[in-house]
């Protein structure tokens, strides 16, 4: 992840020495040669992501994006608020660093699990959780996907149910967690200490929470980051208020195209890109030259 914008961009490079410096991690080796199961930690890889997606935006920059909103997917949401000048990228980083330290912890107090449910609506899927103890919606990423979060036996019992209510497919995720449940609420008190000493300040664009699905404040700040662990991600719901304030391009910064691709699902007539190499890099100077 991102070793290729790093070799042609000092400043992507300086990111990635910042963060393994603030971490305490090697996040440098780990992002661009892995292994896969370190990296895959929670403790671990939710600094990467974030150090990795700040990386690249220093990228972007240099081609004169500005954007007109910020949002984030879950840890995402720490890169846009870095990226709105509303947190530093390194008490960014030291945040998620902390995040990745206490939700792997709630994660073994609470053992749980992950499952995606493809092919039912998001009222199907609600319905399901509300006849099941113990599991809940936890990203609702685009109209019919959602994710579930919850005890194991409950997400066991909820596949069967989805499969049974006509899902095209009920799927465990590779995820070590009841992430965004109840089961990592001891998360919470861990974590708001860190948040409340950082160094916030009201972002320079519009930050749109998906938490709430709203345009929030610094004042809201800490409240919503503690929430947002026990919360679900209102990801759809984010893109359609986004989309009714005139948004028509979307670009998701960091490593991979998940979010683009999720994007593209919740709405066809808008225009999704991903950068995380000097590939994607050319591809938005050419859509900003258009």
């Amino acid at each position: 992840m991102g070793r290729e914008l790093a070799e042609a961009y000092p400043e992507v490079r300086a990111v990635l020495e910042e963060a393994s410096e603030v971490t305490g991690l090697d996040l440098e080796r780990l992002c661009f040669e892995g292994p896969l199961e370190e990296l895959t930690e929670t403790e671990i890889q939710q600094p990467a992501l974030v150090a990795t997606s700040l990386a690249c935006l220093r990228a972007v920059e240099t081609v004169g994006l500005e954007p007109a909103f910020v949002v984030g997917h879950s840890v995402g949401e720490y890169s846009a608020l870095a990226a709105c000048g509303a947190l530093s990228a390194r008490d960014a980083i030291r945040l998620v660093r902390e995040r990745g330290l206490a939700t792997a912890d709630a994660a073994r107090q609470h053992p749980g699990a992950m499952a995606a449910i493809l092919g039912l609506d998001d009222a199907a899927v609600e319905e399901l959780c509300d006849g099941i103890e113990g599991v809940w919606p936890a990203n609702y990423n685009c109209p019919g996907q959602v994710v579930v979060s919850g005890a194991e036996e409950a997400i066991d019992r909820l596949l069967a149910a989805a499969a049974e209510r006509g899902a095209r497919r009920a799927v465990r995720l590779r995820i070590s967690g009841a992430f965004h449940s109840p089961l990592v609420g001891a998360a919470g008190p861990r974590l708001r200490p860190a948040l409340e000493s950082a160094d916030w300040a009201q972002p320079r664009v519009p930050f749109l929470s998906t938490v709430t699905a709203d345009v929030e404040g610094v004042e809201r700040f800490v409240d919503l980051l503690v929430d947002q662990l026990t919360a679900p991600v209102r990801f759809t719901e984010a893109v359609a208020r986004l989309v009714a304030e005139g948004v028509d391009t979307f670009v998701e910064i960091g490593p991979g195209q998940v979010l683009a691709g999720l994007v593209r699902r919740c709405n066809r007539d808008v225009t999704a890109l991903s950068v995380g190499d000097r590939a994607s890099l050319a591809k938005l100077e050419e859509v900003i030259a258009a």
